[in-house]
């Protein structure tokens, strides 16, 4: 056990998880108010004639704004911890979603849609390393406490959209600002929590690493997880920006019971993400990411073929398999290159959100030349990239030893 392992189960005592619980909190106001923007595509597209293309090009606006920034926020915050940037980060989200609910022009969406990815790139990695510095050694269920609360806000956008924004109209997103400066208020105490007790000593271990890998060696394997995150977020970018679509074209479905079965899916993937971090403590980390993301291929593949019910409880399936990888592609990833959270944490949001949001651009221009099935058909190979799972390092093996 590191130094740092050490000081975290020293430091976390009873406090620790009701930090993690505020940030979990904090990142399912946040994500809930982010998957708003997906929730209010069919609304936007059918008030504005829209097509697949510029719905697909918002997301890429959003995902690329939130994804590029996402590093450099985590390499700064590694060497200068700043508590209190994920308050300011609710800040610029707030304002998107007051500028989202009250356009009418295309190119204002897409600066809404920049606004509220913004927000984002600096909560992420920041909260994410505070989360792992408060786990007291846990790091995988510390990771997956704080990501459910992110997949779980992602549910209940469209859920939102469909019983608030939809009867009550675009305008009515801007109620949704009281979550943005609810969050505001949690967040500037866990600043300040972590100013007052923890910012020292964050410092101290993140310049306490153990002997790692080779370069090579962890340069190749960081290059396979980001593989598997590739093949993982371009399928579940099918998924959450064009779902509800598929079942609208595919079996005759209204835009509120479309984004009901979303809203299934999206659960789905919250108990996936429960899932993954605790059995990764146990199990290991590389036994997970193989389930997870080899393992959904015979759903995926079956998914174009089946009827209603069983496109349900399919992509349910899928949801909770799938999801289960990214907690323990983040924390395998931490393993491999100690001393660098927030570096690691930025790198791998960021890539996952920009994968995402250049995957549903394409996506989406696809769909407007072949269909929205098609996309399905094509997407559902996706998960046989688990394979390169076989290639990563046994680093649970290398520190037992």
């Amino acid at each position: 056990m590191t130094d740092a392992t050490t000081a975290d189960r020293a430091a976390a005592g009873t406090t620790a998880f009701t930090i993690i619980a505020a940030l979990s909190f904090c990142h399912m106001l946040n994500d809930m108010m982010q998957s708003l923007l997906a929730g209010v595509y069919p609304i936007l597209k059918s008030s504005y004639g829209l097509d697949f293309g510029q719905i697909g090009m918002m997301t890429l606006t959003f995902q690329v704004t939130a994804s590029l920034l996402q590093p450099l926020v985590g390499i700064y915050t590694d060497k200068h911890p700043q508590p209190y940037s994920l308050a300011a980060a609710m800040g610029f989200t707030l304002v998107g979603l007051i500028l989202l609910a009250n356009t009418h022009q295309y190119e204002l969406m897409l600066l809404a849609s920049a606004l509220i990815g913004l927000g984002s790139s600096v909560f992420h990695p920041e909260s994410s390393r505070i989360a792992r510095m408060a786990s007291g050694g846990r790091h995988g269920l510390a990771q997956s406490l704080f990501q459910v609360g992110g997949n779980f806000g992602t549910a209940l956008g469209p859920l939102l959209a469909a019983f608030i924004v939809l009867p009550n109209g675009q305008n009515s997103i801007a109620w949704f600002s009281a979550a943005a400066l609810l969050a505001i208020l949690i967040l500037w105490r866990v600043g300040g929590w972590y100013a007052g007790n923890h910012l020292k000593r964050a410092k101290s271990a993140g310049s306490t690493v153990r002997e790692g890998l080779p370069r090579k060696q962890v340069l190749t394997a960081i290059a396979i997880l980001g593989l598997l995150v590739f093949s993982k977020y371009i399928y579940l970018a099918s998924l959450t920006n064009y779902y509800t679509f598929y079942l609208i074209e595919k079996f005759g479905m209204t835009i509120r019971e479309s984004q009901l079965l979303l809203f299934v899916f999206l659960g789905a993937v919250a108990a996936g993400t429960v899932i993954g971090g605790p059995v990764g403590d146990r199990i290991g980390r590389k036994v997970v990411i193989w389930i997870s993301i080899l393992g959904v291929l015979p759903f995926s593949l079956a998914l174009p073929y089946a009827n209603l019910f069983w496109t349900v409880v399919l992509t349910v399936i899928i949801g909770v398999v799938l999801a289960s990888a990214f907690s323990a592609i983040i924390v395998f990833a931490q393993e491999l290159v100690p001393g660098k959270v927030g570096l690691i944490a930025g790198l791998f949001f960021g890539f996952a959100f920009g994968i995402a949001g250049i995957g549903a651009a394409l996506l989406g221009e696809l769909a407007d030349v072949k269909g929205i099935e098609f996309v399905y058909h094509l997407c559902a190979y996706l998960p046989a990239f688990g394979i390169l799972t076989m290639f990563l390092p046994d680093i649970e093996k290398r520190k037992s030893a």
